[in-house]
C-alpha cells in the first residue's frame, strides 16, 4: 500500500478528509494524490440562461484552482510526497478515473450536514461498490488518524468482511492494539480464530471478542465496541446485502457510513 488517493474540493469535509489522508501518507511512506475537483453539479444556470451557468463554473473553477495551490503549499511544507491533480466534472466520476491505480482512497462518511454537496455517502458507497478499492470514509470532525493506535475489524466471515481484513494487513501492522470483532446475529460465516491465525502469521496479533446484538442492530453494537476500545479506526467490509436492502433494514455498512464516530476502512469484495 503506497498510493493515496483524496478528494479535494472546498467544503466542510475537506479538512478531516486532508488530515487523515496525509496522516497515513506519512505513515506508510507513500505518495498522496490530491484530486482538486471543480464540480459541475454545484453550477445551476437559472432562468437568466447560458451565461449566468458560464460565469458561476468560472467561478467555481477559480475557487479551487485557489484551493489547491493552498493545498500543495502545505503538503510542501509537510515534505510528503504528492501530486495534486485538477479535474472538472462529477465528483464519483472523477473520483473512479483517478481510483484505477490507488491502493487507497479517502473520502467522508455522511457529512453531519444532510444537505451538502456533495451527498458524501453517496459518493463513498458508489466509489465502495464500482471501484473496489479500500476506502477510508472519515467523520467530518477528524482531525487525525493514528495508525499506531487501537483497530476494531468487524469480521462476520463474509466474502467481503475477508476481503477488508487482507487489504488492512499493511495498516495493521503499524497498530498496537487490533481486535477481531464479531456482532453475534447468527450470520458468521468463518471462525474468528481462522481470520486470527492468518493476522498472526502477518505479524498481527489480535484479540478477539463477540457480543450478542439482542435487539440491537449489527452497525450499532460495532459502533459501541469501537467506542469502548477507544479504537481509532474500523475495519469492516461492505455492503453484504444490497445497498436497497441496506438502506430499508438498516444495515451495518448504512449505519456506520451514517453515524460512525471514528474512520471507517472499509471494502467491498469484486
Amino acid at each position: 500500500m503506497k498510493n493515496i488517493l483524496v478528494l479535494a474540493h472546498d467544503d466542510c469535509g475537506q479538512e478531516a478528509r486532508l488530515q487523515v489522508a496525509m496522516d497515513i501518507t506519512r505513515a506508510i511512506d507513500g505518495h498522496l494524490t490530491c484530486l482538486d475537483v471543480a464540480m459541475t453539479s454545484l453550477v445551476v444556470p437559472d432562468f437568466n440562461g447560458t451565461y449566468t451557468g458560464t460565469a458561476l463554473m468560472a467561478e467555481e473553477r477559480q475557487a479551487e484552482v485557489a484551493n489547491g495551490a493552498a493545498i500543495k503549499a502545505r503538503l510542501d511544507r509537510e515534505g510528503l510526497s504528492h501530486t495534486v491533480i485538477d479535474a472538472t466534472g462529477d465528483a464519483a466520476t472523477c473520483l473512479r478515473r483517478a481510483a484505477k491505480l490507488a491502493d487507497l482512497v479517502v473520502v467522508n462518511r455522511g457529512l453531519d450536514d444532510k444537505a451538502a454537496y456533495p451527498n458524501m455517502f453517496d459518493l463513498a458507497g458508489d466509489l465502495i461498490l464500482e471501484r473496489h478499492t479500500p476506502v477510508f470514509a472519515v467523520p467530518e470532525k477528524a482531525r487525525s488518524l493514528d495508525l499506531k493506535g487501537r483497530v476494531v475489524i468487524a469480521f462476520d466471515g463474509s466474502n467481503h468482511a475477508a476481503a477488508a481484513l487482507r487489504a488492512a494487513v499493511p495498516l495493521l501492522k503499524l497498530a498496537r492494539s487490533v481486535t477481531l470483532f464479531y456482532a453475534e446475529d447468527g450470520s458468521l460465516r468463518l471462525p474468528l480464530e481462522e481470520a486470527s491465525a492468518y493476522l498472526s502469521r502477518h505479524g498481527v496479533h489480535a484479540n478477539i471478542r463477540r457480543e450478542k446484538c439482542l435487539m440491537d442492530r449489527p452497525g450499532s453494537v460495532i459502533m459501541a465496541e469501537a467506542m469502548i476500545e477507544h479504537a481509532d479506526y474500523v475495519v469492516m467490509g461492505a455492503f453484504s446485502r444490497s445497498r436497497f436492502l441496506e438502506a430499508a433494514f438498516g444495515g451495518a455498512t448504512q449505519r456506520m457510513l451514517s453515524e460512525s464516530p471514528v474512520p471507517i476502512f472499509i471494502v467491498h469484495r469484486a
